[in-house]
């Protein structure tokens, strides 16, 4: 999978020098049903934030999407137009902590409106993480999804905003954690574009990508903050 996911390399295309192919992507489909890969990031996760100091489970995250190209293996029952981005293919909304590090991620059609997919996947992260009690997000997210945070989900919505006065490029408290998430995803070549036929292997991809990004971490011979 290091392979697969950080190199982008077309497994078929090297029978010398791999496993078969439909060996190594049976794995791969029973890992990603089974929720392993899920399972074995958030081990991960949690040792990196104990190494840090951190408790294992998050009070604060941060959330936001990315429109990113779609191959054309990826059906139409799958992919969106996004005019804000002028991006075809198909949106990652993620939750991460305030280290940079994924608490949640679903991939939806890119047309698919933040404030909709946010209110699914913030339950589902709440439901995990029952710590959380503080989510920063940027201004598409504004509207009756504050609200229903606060009373379905007991979860503080909180909007950062970019003053009305700024000029040029701003680097906005706490969002900056989660667009260098999303610069590590598009480091790895497999998710420089959307390849997956299914949602559910796109997910499963961005999962591995933070796995490699973690064990990288936990390989350094002293603790270093993220």
């Amino acid at each position: 999978m290091r392979y697969l996911v950080d190199n982008g390399i077309k497994w078929r295309a090297m029978p010398g020098d791999f496993p078969p192919w439909d060996r190594v992507y049976a794995f791969i489909r029973r890992w990603r049903d089974h929720l392993l890969v899920q399972e074995f990031h958030d081990r991960l996760r949690t040792r990196i934030r104990e190494r840090l100091g951190r408790h294992a489970e998050p009070s604060a995250g941060v959330i936001d999407s990315q429109s990113v190209k779609a191959d054309a293996v990826v059906g139409s029952d799958s992919r969106g137009f996004d005019g804000g981005k002028l991006v075809n293919g198909r949106k990652r909304h993620v939750v991460a902590d305030t280290l940079g590090l994924l608490l949640g991620v679903m991939v939806t059609a890119a047309d698919v409106g933040d404030r909709a997919a946010a209110q699914v996947l913030l339950r589902q992260v709440a439901d995990v993480h029952h710590q959380l009690e503080l989510v920063w997000a940027d201004g598409g997210y504004t509207g009756p999804l504050v609200a229903h945070c606060l009373s379905a989900l007991a979860l503080v919505l909180a909007i950062v905003k970019r003053s009305d006065d700024q000029k040029g490029f701003v680097v906005l408290p706490k969002r900056w954690i989660v667009e260098r998430l999303f610069a590590h995803l598009m480091r790895t070549r497999r998710l420089a574009r959307d390849y997956e036929r299914r949602t559910t292997s796109a997910e499963a991809m961005i999962y591995w990508s933070m796995i490699l990004l973690m064990t990288r971490r936990l390989a350094r011979p002293h603790p270093q903050r993220a």
